[in-house]
């Protein structure tokens, strides 16, 4: 019995129930991975794959290579249509069975299905299994039998309904032997992963630096988030200034942690009732990951469309210049530019701050939030559709259980209120690391000597205000009435 193990956004060895399946039941097993950028493209939405997702793809799959070398096996790279480079693959190895993890990105799904189609239409047998959640999208719903559209009793009915199995553990893949030779594999340099612009500009240094793209790497951070930071997570999450966050997204992102992992993980750590506090507020956001892919498989449209039809209306601007500014850090505004530039130099941005830039972009400058979405789908590492998707749609007031569109962040409050002492802001604008805290967030305050004492000037060194927020408040909430008049 000769088994493919179609590897996809489950980059890892723990925890693998397509894996499992293949080494307990199959002689022979080849673990593959197939770029097929059209599909990735066409499931997203989007005009492009995500550039960081691409980087992040780039070391994950070597890591991988690299485990599984380990364990005598290795990962065979394939790219091009899917089911073509199955078919092949099954031709050359006599391979008897496919196995994989469902994808539950609702493209995904339609594909998955046309695939095992046409693979048990040629004798193959085909077996899917679920890795990517902690439900079934279809599994949770209302008394009325629909899908939830608001959070809170989403998460009573998954704590009531819900019992998360415990995750697997790796399997010996020692057990089983490998094929008489192993079939060809592309070599990965040679499918344009690599982050330089046309200028030579390695764009993505501060991504390499920053995660360690593997299982292994997903496991230190995991452990290094339960022991340093989980216990103050309530207190400590809304913190940028703080080492807080998990900042496993990305790790879940592309399958080098399960949620299953990280759940089991968090509820074995508790010992007492504070300890229990925190691990629920904690796994509370877990769900909430759970609740995006809920709403998206019930939903396959928002990644384009609001949720709420009467936001298909609203009255957004064209501002070419404005969101150049945002995209570059270069609004005038210390908390707004600080998160733009950490998304830029590490792929990945505290989630306080997201929501701040992301109500800057909809509301100071009524930019469309899709043009959000597709900046951040392109420069993050954890650049998740339903994630994203729900983040922006909460954020512009168009989707489930959304911030409504009234409650507009002021920069300048929210960044005193996060970031009290400015120390995220100077560490990520650096030309305002001399000014007080006092104005650290409203620079344009500072008295001419403040700032010369500084060395800062404004409109020179650090740019002035794009806006003025007041005014920009008011010109968000006219546009709300006007949408509202003429529905």
């Amino acid at each position: 019995m000769t088994t493919l193990v179609w590897f996809r956004a489950d980059l890892r060895l723990a925890d693998n129930p397509a894996l499992s399946y293949a080494v307990e039941h199959s002689e022979t097993v080849i673990p593959v991975f197939i770029w097929d950028a059209e599909a990735e493209r066409d499931v997203s939405q989007r005009d492009a794959v995500s550039g960081a997702h691409l980087v992040w793809l780039y070391h994950a799959l070597q890591s991988l290579d690299a485990d599984l070398r380990q364990k005598g096996s290795r990962l065979i790279l394939r790219r091009g249509d899917m089911l073509d480079q199955l078919n092949k693959l099954v031709q050359e190895l006599g391979a008897n069975a496919v196995v994989w993890n469902a994808r539950v990105v609702p493209g995904f799904r339609h594909r998955d299905q046309d695939v095992a189609d046409a693979l048990r239409g040629d004798g193959v047998a085909v077996h899917t299994f679920d890795g990517r959640l902690l439900h079934d999208p279809n599994q949770i719903q209302t008394g009325s039998g629909g899908p939830y559209r608001v959070f809170t009793p989403f998460w009573r009915k998954f704590c009531k309904q819900i019992e998360v199995d415990a995750p697997l553990g790796t399997p010996r893949m020692g057990t089983t032997k490998a094929p008489a030779s192993w079939p060809d594999s592309d070599d990965i340099a040679t499918w344009g992963f690599t982050a330089h612009t046309q200028d030579g500009t390695d764009w993505a240094s501060g991504l390499r630096e920053g995660w360690a793209m593997s299982e292994a790497g997903a496991h230190e951070r995991l452990d290094a988030f339960i022991e340093d930071a989980l216990l103050d997570y309530e207190d400590d999450r809304n913190r940028p200034d703080r080492v807080g966050s998990s900042m496993l997204s990305p790790y879940l992102h592309h399958g080098h942690l399960s949620p299953r992992q990280v759940w089991h993980r968090v509820d074995g750590w508790v010992q007492n009732d504070a300890m229990r506090e925190a691990a629920d507020a904690y796994l509370r956001e877990i769900v909430w990951r759970e609740f995006s892919y809920h709403v998206l498989h019930h939903y396959p449209d928002t990644p384009a469309e609001p949720l709420k039809d009467k936001y298909a209306a609203f009255p957004w601007e064209e501002d070419a210049e404005g969101l150049h500014r945002w995209q570059h850090g270069q609004t005038g505004f210390p908390i707004v530019d600080a998160g733009m530039r950490q998304l830029w130099a590490t792929g990945w941005m505290h989630n306080r701050v997201r929501m701040i830039v992301a109500s800057f972009l909809t509301k100071d400058l009524l930019i469309p939030w899709q043009d959000g979405a597709a900046w951040f789908w392109d420069t993050l590492v954890d650049a998740d559709l339903a994630n994203n998707t729900m983040g922006w749609q909460w954020a512009a007031g168009c989707g489930a259980d959304a911030q409504p569109f009234f409650r507009i962040f002021n920069p300048i409050s929210q960044g005193e209120r996060y970031d009290p002492h400015g120390a995220y802001v100077k560490h990520w604008i650096p030309e305002l690391a001399g000014l007080p805290k006092k104005y650290i967030h409203a620079p344009w305050n500072a008295p001419h000597g403040v700032l010369q004492n500084a060395g800062v000037e404004l409109g020179v060194d650090y740019p002035l205000p794009i806006v003025d927020h007041s005014e920009a408040r008011q010109r968000a909430l006219d546009a709300l009435d006007a949408m509202k008049q003429a529905a």
